[in-house]
């Protein structure tokens, strides 16, 4: 799939860009790979460090910030396939500079997508997040105002033979800014602070992450929204299974913060179709035939969901247990 292919990765040193572009290297043969990011430094230490400095041939690191849609315009140029991972993601952060987060996450979207109209790209995959389903918080409203770019983005292509496609699925185990590695650096004071005893996550490795989205660039129709069948745990149990001998204080939800997260609503569910290890919310406006889309996206057929379902990190059957949090911790981070 990706064999003499030129990948453009926005966000490309973060967590998920060095894992994604790692997995490319070690599975195809890429004409090209574009890092476009917008830290100098990141790049200069990616560009260091293996296995990405053996592959330096088949690597361009641009600087370039997603709101800059020149910028863009040009790293996309020969372009076959755009991954668009970057986004400004951390909750407190995003609502105390609101409009920062706009910029980002909405008008660099809206950048994504004309300059991989404007360059004639064959497919892009946006991330979302699981906080973008029935959003409370603006990190989770800007990614909802993305997706829905994203996928309308299909209606406009013209003659462009190009398609768009999302990605939304729940914590990445481990990555930079999340509760895993908050504990682990907290356990040292004998305490460890949770905001609500009661409160659930899903939970998603970066390899299951990476394995998604490249089903996704292989599968994709163009306007579908893929969500994962993933597990979900309880920030308790979590505290447990890091620091078992710490005690707990409950501090309270902070502003924008769920009890339980959810990436398929009750009204998603309309246009939901269940398969082997994922699900798809379907676009609200038909692209191409439905139940073709059902029957021959997958190898295995799907089926469409009842009204009334919903996907949530507090009702899901698949929950881990303390030792399968441990055991996730010291083999998949």
């Amino acid at each position: 799939m990706l064999n003499n292919k030129t990948i453009l990765v926005t966000g490309g040193t973060g967590s998920f860009g060095k894992k994604l572009i790692q997995t490319i290297l070690e599975k195809y043969d890429p004409k090209k790979i574009i890092i476009y990011s917008r830290d100098e430094l990141k790049q200069f230490e990616m560009s260091n460090i293996e296995p990405f400095k053996s592959h330096e041939k088949q690597l361009r690191f641009f600087i370039g910030n997603v709101r800059d849609l020149q910028r863009l315009k040009m790293a996309m140029d020969g372009v076959d396939y755009v991954i668009h991972a970057a986004a400004l993601k951390q909750v407190p952060a995003c609502e105390y500079n609101p409009f920062e987060a706009v910029k980002t996450n909405i008008l660099g979207g809206q950048n994504v997508i004309d300059a991989a109209l404007h360059n004639k790209v064959s497919k892009v995959v946006a991330l979302s997040t699981d906080k973008a389903a029935a959003p409370i918080n603006l990190y989770g409203a800007t990614k909802l105002t993305s997706d829905k770019l994203f996928i309308a983005a299909n209606n406009y292509r013209g003659w462009h033979d190009i398609k768009f496609s999302v990605v939304r699925y729940g914590n990445v185990m481990g990555s930079r800014g999340s509760v895993i590695p908050f504990f682990i650096n907290k356990k040292e004071d004998g305490i460890l602070p949770i905001t609500d005893y009661r409160m659930t996550r899903f939970n998603i490795t970066l390899q299951q992450g990476v394995n998604l989205v490249l089903m996704a660039l292989d599968k994709m129709w163009g306007g579908e929204l893929y969500v994962p069948k993933i597990p979900s745990y309880k920030i308790a149990d979590l505290a447990k299974a890091i620091a078992p001998d710490c005690k707990t204080k409950e501090i309270g939800i902070r502003p924008g913060e769920k009890l339980h997260e959810e990436m398929i609503t009750e009204t998603d569910s309309l246009r939901t179709v269940e398969f082997k290890g994922y699900y798809v919310i379907m676009p609200s406006t038909p692209l191409w035939d439905e139940e073709a889309f059902v029957n021959e996206s997958d190898a295995n057929p799907g089926q469409r969901c009842n009204f009334g379902f919903k996907y949530n990190s507090g009702t899901n059957p698949n929950f881990l247990t303390v030792e399968e949090i441990k055991d996730l911790i010291k083999n998949k981070m």
